[in-house]
């Protein structure tokens, strides 16, 4: 017997075989329930969501002797018929070779004529976009008032090539891109079907592969099927040219690091592997996606596809990033990817993208260039604040023994200055008041120390308040143990803060940076006299890049 593939196999039969398009299924079995089918069906959507599967169990339906509540019963003569082609009342025609107007005049004179065996005459035009604009001309009155015993059912991926005339004589159903879980579950029921075993990792892998392509999971899946019975997610990334989770997280360490060397070297083993070059830079884009919505989204669960461990360790590596360097690293792979698909030496173009990751110096783009100065920013800031200017270690380094705290450096004398006022008193912002089941206990004040993390609770503002981030971009914080003294000259903020919604979002943001929900307390920053030296340069990009020679930063001054 010849072998049938997956996806024509396990084609649905019935409304409730389609998967992920609830929506649609549920108005067409209404429809052929209560007996008033429309003349005109336009299905639109992507590749590989339901749509021809949906138009031919629609021709069933509409035909079959004993519907049973709008489904087909798919064992009558007619739906047997209509399934094994000898029914020829239901006629599919490809419009992308079809395209002419001579075929739609053919197709004209056809629908004259009454019904062979069926109750009505389905005509099924995939692509429809394709036709010419005088098949379309010649196509559009039959659509109109086609004769009773008629029914069109057109389906397209490009609904914006359609003229308007057209879209406004058919019944629309958008399909969407079915869900990862929807396409792992029906890869599972295929599983079970055919006997063969598959993983629930590999399931969700495969279903992310797709893109919300039911068809080409399955077909993913007949791949996988001619390495093993047992699909694991190693067999999906060996039959598939897929680089392993693993690679992505070695060439993202590198690029952390800076090490252009180990990225090249790694990429050399991958291609000596024979992994797809054009593959990998696509999976390295979406991990850097990956790693853009754990920063930027406070439940990335919800969007990225992926295990409990594996979403851990995103996050783990995200945080070793700050989210300019992921966006330029985004830029970067997508633009190595549209010079791959135009044909360029993918492995050189691959090299090329990774030496640019590594090292921000070779690329001249703004992208680059507002990332060293983001990068220059983040050094002065840290400079001023009295903390490291190196880059915090990798996640996946272990961590160091612990050992006893480091004494502190000898206090350097310096010469007499004119005494400054003391800070003024942090002006304490009213907040929500603490849960009940944890109340709060007065404390004695301690002293205050920088706040480290305030970039990244600025970060948390960027999307969950914009209004407070604005106002607080350029400020500076200090921690007590039971307050955040926000150091900002901007008058905005006491009057934005006072606001409820604004308010939460800044405590929320402190708390998980911190753990700990702690009051908040705001004072203009003290401004010191300035010295000499300042009063003869007072150009902050100047200060700003002495202050990175300092540090050992590369800067180049034209």
């Amino acid at each position: 017997m010849t072998y049938q593939v997956l996806y024509r196999k396990w084609r649905p039969k019935t409304f409730s075989d389609v998967s992920g398009q609830d929506h649609i299924v549920r108005a067409l079995q209404n429809e052929i329930r209560d007996g008033r089918p429309a003349h005109a069906y336009l299905f639109i959507g992507s590749r590989g969501t339901g749509k021809t599967s949906c138009a031919k169990i629609l021709a069933k339906a509409v035909n079959c002797l004993s519907p049973e509540n709008g489904d087909p019963c798919n064992a009558c003569d007619n739906c047997r018929g209509i399934d094994d082609g000898s029914i020829l009342d239901v006629v599919e025609i490809d419009a992308a070779s079809n395209n002419g107007v001579d075929s739609i005049r053919d197709l004209r004179e056809a629908v004259n004529f009454t019904p062979a065996v069926a109750k009505y005459r389905v005509y099924i035009i995939d692509e429809v976009h394709m036709l010419s604009d005088g098949a379309f001309n010649a196509l559009l009155k039959t659509l109109e008032e086609p004769p009773p015993h008629v029914i069109f059912i057109l389906a397209t991926t490009e609904a914006h090539k359609l003229p308007a005339t057209i879209l406004s004589r058919c019944q629309r159903f958008d399909f969407s891109r079915i869900a990862p879980e929807d396409i792992a579950a029906r890869l599972q029921t295929v599983a079970k079907g055919e006997q063969f075993t598959l993983t629930d990792d590999a399931a969700m892998l495969l279903s992310r592969l797709a893109d919300g392509a039911m068809r080409d999971a399955l077909s993913l899946t007949d791949q996988c099927l001619s390495r093993s019975r047992d699909i694991t997610v190693e067999v999906v990334a060996a039959a598939t040219g897929l680089a392993g989770r693993e690679h992505l997280y070695r060439l993202s360490e590198a690029v952390r690091l800076h090490d252009s060397g180990a990225a090249l070297a790694l990429i050399d083993t991958l291609y000596t592997a024979s992994q797809d070059m054009t593959r990998l830079c696509t999976e390295w884009l979406q991990f850097y996606r990956e790693l853009m919505l754990c920063k930027s989204v406070g439940r990335p669960q919800d969007i990225i596809v992926s295990t409990a461990d594996e979403l851990a360790r995103l996050q783990r590596e995200a945080a070793q990033y700050d989210l300019p360097a992921v966006l330029y690293a985004m830029n970067t792979l997508q633009e190595a990817c549209r010079k791959l698909q135009s044909g360029a030496d993918r492995r050189l173009e691959t090299e090329m993208a990774a030496l640019r990751l590594c090292n921000p110096t070779l690329d001249s783009s703004t992208e680059a260039l507002l990332q060293r100065i983001d990068a220059l920013e983040n050094a002065v800031r840290r400079l001023s604040s009295g903390l490291p200017t190196t880059a915090p270690a990798a996640a996946s380094s272990p961590a160091p023994a612990p050992s006893a705290p480091a004494p502190e450096a000898p206090s350097v004398p310096t010469p007499e200055a004119p005494s400054t006022p003391a800070p003024a008193a942090p002006e304490a912002v009213p907040m929500p008041e603490p849960p009940a089941e944890a109340p709060e206990v007065p404390a004695a004040p301690t002293a205050e120390q920088p706040f480290a993390a305030w970039r990244e609770v600025l970060e948390r503002l960027r999307v969950s308040c914009p209004p407070i981030f604005g106002v607080l971009n350029t400020s500076e914080a200090v921690l007590t143990d039971t307050h955040v003294i926000i150091e900002t000259a901007n008058p905005l903020f006491r009057t934005l803060v006072r606001a409820d919604n604004n308010k939460r979002a800044l405590v929320e943001a402190i708390a998980e940076v911190t753990g700990r929900r702690l009051r908040i307390g705001v004072r203009s920053p003290q401004v010191a006299a300035p010295t000499p030296q300042e009063t003869k340069s007072e150009d902050p990009l100047e200060a700003m890049l002495r202050a990175g020679e300092q540090q050992g930063i590369p800067v180049h001054r034209q």
